[in-house]
Protein backbone atom coordinates (compact mmCIF):
# COMPACT_ATOMS: atom_id res chain seq x y z
CA UNK A 1 0.00 0.00 0.00
CA UNK A 2 2.93 2.70 0.59
CA UNK A 3 4.33 1.76 -2.22
CA UNK A 4 1.23 2.51 -4.31
CA UNK A 5 1.06 5.62 -2.30
CA UNK A 6 4.68 6.61 -3.50
CA UNK A 7 4.21 5.97 -6.63
CA UNK A 8 0.74 8.25 -6.87
CA UNK A 9 3.14 10.59 -5.40
CA UNK A 10 5.89 10.28 -7.45
CA UNK A 11 4.48 10.42 -11.06
CA UNK A 12 2.89 13.78 -10.76
CA UNK A 13 6.26 15.19 -8.90
CA UNK A 14 7.86 13.52 -12.00
CA UNK A 15 5.78 14.84 -14.85
CA UNK A 16 6.24 18.62 -13.55
CA UNK A 17 9.92 18.20 -13.51
CA UNK A 18 9.86 16.96 -16.68
CA UNK A 19 7.72 19.79 -17.79
CA UNK A 20 10.23 22.14 -16.10
CA UNK A 21 12.86 20.86 -17.94
CA UNK A 22 11.34 20.90 -21.14
CA UNK A 23 10.64 25.05 -20.32
CA UNK A 24 14.12 25.15 -19.02
CA UNK A 25 15.73 24.14 -22.52
CA UNK A 26 13.02 25.98 -24.67
CA UNK A 27 14.07 28.83 -23.17
CA UNK A 28 17.99 28.72 -23.40
CA UNK A 29 17.35 27.30 -27.52
CA UNK A 30 14.70 30.55 -27.45
CA UNK A 31 17.72 32.70 -26.00
CA UNK A 32 20.32 31.41 -28.60
CA UNK A 33 17.96 31.93 -31.37
CA UNK A 34 16.71 35.73 -30.37
CA UNK A 35 20.11 37.06 -28.73
CA UNK A 36 19.95 40.75 -27.66
CA UNK A 37 20.47 43.25 -30.34
CA UNK A 38 20.91 46.11 -28.56
CA UNK A 39 22.60 48.10 -25.66
CA UNK A 40 22.25 47.22 -21.70
CA UNK A 41 22.18 50.57 -19.40
CA UNK A 42 21.45 50.22 -15.52
CA UNK A 43 18.77 51.77 -14.22
CA UNK A 44 18.61 51.74 -10.23
CA UNK A 45 20.22 49.08 -10.33
CA UNK A 46 17.71 46.95 -13.27
CA UNK A 47 19.56 45.89 -16.38
CA UNK A 48 17.26 47.19 -19.34
CA UNK A 49 17.46 46.21 -23.09
CA UNK A 50 17.20 49.15 -25.58
CA UNK A 51 17.97 49.26 -29.03
CA UNK A 52 18.87 53.02 -30.81
CA UNK A 53 19.16 54.69 -34.03
CA UNK A 54 19.96 58.29 -33.95
CA UNK A 55 19.77 59.99 -37.79
CA UNK A 56 23.28 60.56 -39.93
CA UNK A 57 22.85 64.83 -39.17
CA UNK A 58 21.10 65.00 -35.72
CA UNK A 59 22.79 62.32 -33.58
CA UNK A 60 22.16 62.31 -29.56
CA UNK A 61 20.53 65.83 -29.84
CA UNK A 62 18.06 64.92 -32.39
CA UNK A 63 13.83 64.65 -30.66
CA UNK A 64 13.71 61.43 -29.90
CA UNK A 65 10.98 58.81 -29.92
CA UNK A 66 10.81 56.10 -27.44
CA UNK A 67 8.86 53.02 -28.28
CA UNK A 68 6.96 51.09 -25.15
CA UNK A 69 5.90 47.53 -26.59
CA UNK A 70 2.57 45.86 -25.34
CA UNK A 71 2.10 42.59 -23.51
CA UNK A 72 3.17 39.30 -24.57
CA UNK A 73 5.99 41.06 -26.62
CA UNK A 74 9.46 43.15 -26.78
CA UNK A 75 10.69 45.45 -28.57
CA UNK A 76 11.51 43.60 -32.00
CA UNK A 77 7.70 44.51 -32.51
CA UNK A 78 7.73 48.33 -32.45
CA UNK A 79 11.21 47.75 -33.96
CA UNK A 80 9.68 45.69 -37.14
CA UNK A 81 7.05 48.33 -37.20
CA UNK A 82 9.25 51.47 -37.26
CA UNK A 83 12.40 51.28 -37.38
CA UNK A 84 12.41 52.06 -41.36
CA UNK A 85 9.66 53.94 -41.65
CA UNK A 86 11.13 56.53 -39.18
CA UNK A 87 15.00 56.37 -39.77
CA UNK A 88 17.10 59.35 -40.60
CA UNK A 89 14.56 61.73 -39.00
CA UNK A 90 14.31 61.42 -35.28
CA UNK A 91 16.34 59.67 -32.21
CA UNK A 92 14.59 55.85 -32.85
CA UNK A 93 14.96 54.17 -28.58
CA UNK A 94 12.85 50.83 -28.99
CA UNK A 95 12.66 49.33 -25.08
CA UNK A 96 12.35 46.06 -23.60
CA UNK A 97 10.01 46.44 -20.87
CA UNK A 98 11.36 45.14 -17.15
CA UNK A 99 10.64 41.34 -17.27
CA UNK A 100 10.64 41.44 -21.16
CA UNK A 101 13.03 40.76 -23.88
CA UNK A 102 16.19 41.10 -22.29
CA UNK A 103 15.73 43.17 -19.79
CA UNK A 104 15.96 42.32 -16.43
CA UNK A 105 12.18 42.21 -13.86
CA UNK A 106 13.65 44.52 -10.76
CA UNK A 107 11.41 45.34 -7.83
CA UNK A 108 8.62 43.24 -6.79
CA UNK A 109 6.53 45.91 -8.10
CA UNK A 110 7.44 45.76 -11.11
CA UNK A 111 4.50 44.80 -12.85
CA UNK A 112 2.80 48.54 -12.03
CA UNK A 113 3.17 51.11 -15.02
CA UNK A 114 4.20 53.59 -12.94
CA UNK A 115 7.77 51.85 -11.70
CA UNK A 116 7.77 50.55 -15.71
CA UNK A 117 7.54 54.60 -16.37
CA UNK A 118 10.15 55.48 -14.23
CA UNK A 119 12.78 53.04 -15.15
CA UNK A 120 12.10 54.20 -18.90
CA UNK A 121 12.34 57.74 -17.98
CA UNK A 122 15.25 57.19 -15.80
CA UNK A 123 17.01 55.18 -18.92
CA UNK A 124 16.31 58.20 -20.99
CA UNK A 125 18.03 60.67 -19.18
CA UNK A 126 20.98 57.84 -18.84
CA UNK A 127 21.44 58.04 -22.22
CA UNK A 128 21.05 61.38 -22.85
CA UNK A 129 17.49 62.16 -24.19
CA UNK A 130 16.34 65.26 -23.18
CA UNK A 131 12.95 65.65 -25.17
CA UNK A 132 10.93 62.90 -26.38
CA UNK A 133 7.64 61.71 -27.50
CA UNK A 134 6.61 58.44 -26.08
CA UNK A 135 4.82 56.08 -28.62
CA UNK A 136 3.09 52.81 -26.92
CA UNK A 137 1.41 50.03 -27.96
CA UNK A 138 -1.36 47.83 -26.09
CA UNK A 139 -0.08 47.70 -22.46
CA UNK A 140 2.30 50.13 -23.08
CA UNK A 141 -0.07 52.80 -23.19
CA UNK A 142 -0.75 52.19 -19.55
CA UNK A 143 3.65 53.70 -19.55
CA UNK A 144 2.84 55.98 -21.60
CA UNK A 145 0.25 57.53 -19.48
CA UNK A 146 2.28 57.45 -16.38
CA UNK A 147 5.79 58.79 -18.44
CA UNK A 148 3.00 61.80 -19.50
CA UNK A 149 2.64 62.21 -15.55
CA UNK A 150 5.56 61.44 -14.26
CA UNK A 151 7.77 63.27 -16.62
CA UNK A 152 6.17 65.89 -17.93
CA UNK A 153 10.22 67.66 -18.24
CA UNK A 154 11.41 64.99 -20.84
CA UNK A 155 7.96 63.74 -22.48
CA UNK A 156 6.51 66.04 -24.42
CA UNK A 157 3.76 64.64 -26.79
CA UNK A 158 2.17 60.99 -26.47
CA UNK A 159 1.16 58.30 -29.01
CA UNK A 160 -1.24 55.56 -27.89
CA UNK A 161 -1.80 52.99 -30.22
CA UNK A 162 -4.63 50.28 -29.36
CA UNK A 163 -3.80 51.28 -25.51
CA UNK A 164 -5.41 49.30 -22.54
CA UNK A 165 -5.30 52.17 -20.07
CA UNK A 166 -8.72 52.22 -18.47
CA UNK A 167 -10.53 49.39 -15.94
CA UNK A 168 -12.72 47.07 -17.58
CA UNK A 169 -15.77 45.04 -17.29
CA UNK A 170 -15.01 41.57 -16.05
CA UNK A 171 -11.21 40.18 -16.21
CA UNK A 172 -8.76 38.24 -18.25
CA UNK A 173 -8.04 34.66 -19.35
CA UNK A 174 -8.00 32.23 -17.04
CA UNK A 175 -4.59 31.54 -17.10
CA UNK A 176 -3.16 34.91 -16.61
CA UNK A 177 -4.43 34.75 -12.98
CA UNK A 178 -3.09 31.12 -12.29
CA UNK A 179 0.37 32.48 -13.40
CA UNK A 180 0.04 35.04 -11.46
CA UNK A 181 -1.08 33.89 -8.13
CA UNK A 182 1.11 34.41 -5.54
CA UNK A 183 2.51 30.66 -4.49
CA UNK A 184 1.00 28.44 -7.17
CA UNK A 185 1.98 31.23 -10.57
CA UNK A 186 5.25 30.62 -10.58
CA UNK A 187 5.19 27.17 -10.45
CA UNK A 188 2.55 27.31 -13.32
CA UNK A 189 4.74 29.43 -15.12
CA UNK A 190 7.59 27.34 -14.68
CA UNK A 191 6.09 24.33 -16.01
CA UNK A 192 3.19 23.51 -17.95
CA UNK A 193 2.08 26.84 -18.82
CA UNK A 194 5.19 28.34 -21.57
CA UNK A 195 4.37 24.45 -23.07
CA UNK A 196 0.68 24.63 -23.98
CA UNK A 197 1.39 28.44 -24.48
CA UNK A 198 3.67 27.07 -27.23
CA UNK A 199 1.39 24.92 -28.55
CA UNK A 200 -1.91 28.14 -29.26
CA UNK A 201 0.59 30.63 -30.11
CA UNK A 202 0.20 30.67 -33.64
CA UNK A 203 -3.79 30.81 -33.37
CA UNK A 204 -3.09 33.56 -30.72
CA UNK A 205 -1.38 35.27 -32.90
CA UNK A 206 -4.26 35.18 -35.83
CA UNK A 207 -6.87 36.33 -33.14
CA UNK A 208 -4.27 39.58 -31.87
CA UNK A 209 -4.42 40.79 -35.35
CA UNK A 210 -7.95 40.00 -36.40
CA UNK A 211 -9.92 40.88 -38.69
CA UNK A 212 -6.81 41.61 -40.55
CA UNK A 213 -3.57 38.91 -41.32
CA UNK A 214 -0.38 39.28 -39.17
CA UNK A 215 2.52 39.58 -41.49
CA UNK A 216 4.65 36.57 -42.80
CA UNK A 217 6.65 35.62 -40.45
CA UNK A 218 5.54 37.83 -37.27
CA UNK A 219 6.49 35.11 -34.88
CA UNK A 220 10.16 34.57 -35.94
CA UNK A 221 10.69 38.13 -36.23
CA UNK A 222 10.05 39.44 -33.14
CA UNK A 223 11.37 36.48 -31.32
CA UNK A 224 7.77 35.21 -30.11
CA UNK A 225 9.70 32.02 -27.93
CA UNK A 226 11.43 34.36 -25.59
CA UNK A 227 7.58 34.73 -23.98
CA UNK A 228 7.95 31.27 -23.23
CA UNK A 229 10.71 31.22 -20.62
CA UNK A 230 9.27 30.79 -17.57
CA UNK A 231 10.50 33.82 -16.03
CA UNK A 232 9.42 36.29 -18.59
CA UNK A 233 5.79 33.86 -18.55
CA UNK A 234 5.45 34.87 -15.21
CA UNK A 235 6.58 38.67 -15.45
CA UNK A 236 4.11 39.10 -18.73
CA UNK A 237 1.03 37.02 -16.60
CA UNK A 238 1.63 39.44 -13.51
CA UNK A 239 1.57 42.21 -15.71
CA UNK A 240 -1.83 41.66 -17.40
CA UNK A 241 -3.33 40.04 -14.60
CA UNK A 242 -2.85 43.07 -12.30
CA UNK A 243 -3.15 45.33 -15.01
CA UNK A 244 -6.73 46.46 -13.98
CA UNK A 245 -6.43 47.64 -10.64
CA UNK A 246 -3.68 49.54 -11.87
CA UNK A 247 -5.43 51.76 -14.20
CA UNK A 248 -8.31 52.11 -12.07
CA UNK A 249 -6.19 53.70 -9.53
CA UNK A 250 -4.68 55.59 -12.25
CA UNK A 251 -7.57 57.48 -14.10
CA UNK A 252 -8.51 60.64 -11.94
CA UNK A 253 -4.98 61.18 -12.71
CA UNK A 254 -5.24 61.64 -16.47
CA UNK A 255 -6.57 64.93 -16.37
CA UNK A 256 -3.10 66.00 -15.25
CA UNK A 257 -1.24 64.83 -18.58
CA UNK A 258 -1.39 68.17 -20.11
CA UNK A 259 1.20 67.34 -23.56
CA UNK A 260 -0.50 66.89 -26.77
CA UNK A 261 -1.22 63.16 -27.30
CA UNK A 262 -2.82 61.07 -30.58
CA UNK A 263 -4.88 57.90 -29.74
CA UNK A 264 -4.81 55.30 -32.85
CA UNK A 265 -7.49 53.02 -32.56
CA UNK A 266 -9.10 50.03 -34.65
CA UNK A 267 -12.85 49.84 -34.58
CA UNK A 268 -12.80 45.88 -35.05
CA UNK A 269 -9.82 45.69 -31.74
CA UNK A 270 -11.25 42.92 -29.86
CA UNK A 271 -8.39 42.35 -27.40
CA UNK A 272 -9.10 45.85 -25.59
CA UNK A 273 -12.07 47.79 -26.24
CA UNK A 274 -12.13 51.21 -27.98
CA UNK A 275 -15.15 52.64 -26.30
CA UNK A 276 -13.70 52.72 -22.98
CA UNK A 277 -9.84 52.95 -23.33
CA UNK A 278 -9.50 55.12 -26.28
CA UNK A 279 -12.33 56.91 -26.30
CA UNK A 280 -11.53 57.09 -21.88
CA UNK A 281 -8.15 58.41 -23.04
CA UNK A 282 -9.81 61.44 -25.25
CA UNK A 283 -12.46 62.45 -22.66
CA UNK A 284 -9.76 62.58 -19.83
CA UNK A 285 -6.35 63.78 -21.55
CA UNK A 286 -7.08 67.62 -22.36
CA UNK A 287 -4.96 67.13 -25.61
CA UNK A 288 -5.79 64.64 -26.54
CA UNK A 289 -7.55 63.76 -30.22
CA UNK A 290 -9.34 60.62 -31.88
CA UNK A 291 -8.04 58.51 -34.64
CA UNK A 292 -10.24 55.43 -35.51
CA UNK A 293 -9.42 53.22 -38.44
CA UNK A 294 -11.89 51.25 -39.85
CA UNK A 295 -11.70 47.94 -40.28
CA UNK A 296 -8.28 47.37 -37.91
CA UNK A 297 -8.07 45.34 -34.94
CA UNK A 298 -5.42 45.36 -32.23
CA UNK A 299 -2.51 45.43 -34.15
CA UNK A 300 -2.67 49.01 -36.55
CA UNK A 301 1.06 49.60 -35.76
CA UNK A 302 1.78 46.63 -38.54
CA UNK A 303 -1.55 46.44 -40.59
CA UNK A 304 -2.04 50.70 -40.98
CA UNK A 305 1.56 51.21 -40.52
CA UNK A 306 1.66 54.09 -43.14
CA UNK A 307 -1.49 56.10 -41.48
CA UNK A 308 0.04 55.29 -37.77
CA UNK A 309 4.03 56.81 -38.52
CA UNK A 310 2.05 59.81 -40.49
CA UNK A 311 -0.28 60.47 -36.88
CA UNK A 312 3.30 60.02 -35.26
CA UNK A 313 4.76 62.55 -37.79
CA UNK A 314 1.92 65.20 -37.31
CA UNK A 315 1.89 65.14 -33.79
CA UNK A 316 5.89 65.44 -33.92
CA UNK A 317 5.54 68.75 -36.02
CA UNK A 318 2.99 69.67 -33.32
CA UNK A 319 5.28 69.60 -30.77
CA UNK A 320 8.54 69.87 -32.44
CA UNK A 321 7.59 71.92 -35.85
CA UNK A 322 8.83 70.78 -39.04
CA UNK A 323 12.53 71.27 -38.84
CA UNK A 324 13.11 70.27 -35.23
CA UNK A 325 15.11 67.48 -35.60
CA UNK A 326 17.50 69.48 -38.11
CA UNK A 327 17.85 72.42 -35.38
CA UNK A 328 18.10 69.86 -32.75
CA UNK A 329 21.19 68.19 -34.44
CA UNK A 330 22.60 71.98 -33.98
CA UNK A 331 23.09 71.93 -30.62
CA UNK A 332 26.53 71.08 -28.32
CA UNK A 333 24.67 69.76 -25.01
CA UNK A 334 26.49 66.88 -23.95
CA UNK A 335 24.38 63.67 -23.79
CA UNK A 336 24.78 62.56 -20.27
CA UNK A 337 26.21 59.87 -18.63
CA UNK A 338 25.43 55.61 -18.51
CA UNK A 339 26.53 52.39 -17.45
CA UNK A 340 26.45 50.68 -20.45
CA UNK A 341 27.16 47.44 -22.30
CA UNK A 342 27.17 46.79 -25.56
CA UNK A 343 25.16 43.80 -26.10
CA UNK A 344 26.42 40.67 -28.74
CA UNK A 345 24.19 39.13 -30.99
CA UNK A 346 22.63 41.18 -34.69
CA UNK A 347 23.22 44.37 -35.37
Amino acid sequence: MITVTLAILLVPLLLLAALALIALRNGEAAEARYPPNGTFTRVEGVRLHHVERAPPSGGREAPTLVFVHGASGNLRDTRLAFEEALAGRYRLIFVDRPGHGHSERGPADAHRPAVQARLIGGLLDAIGVRRAIAVGHSWGGAVVAQLGLLRPDLVEGLVFIAPATHPWPGGVDWYYDAAAAPVLGPLFSHTLAPVVAGQVAPRAIGSVFAPEAAPDGYADAIGLDLLLRPATFHANARDVALLKGEVAAAVSDYPRIAQPAVVITGDKDTVVYPDIHSAGLVRDLPGARLVTLAGAGHMPHHTRKARVVAEIEALASQVWGQDAARDAGEESAGVGTREAETAKGRP
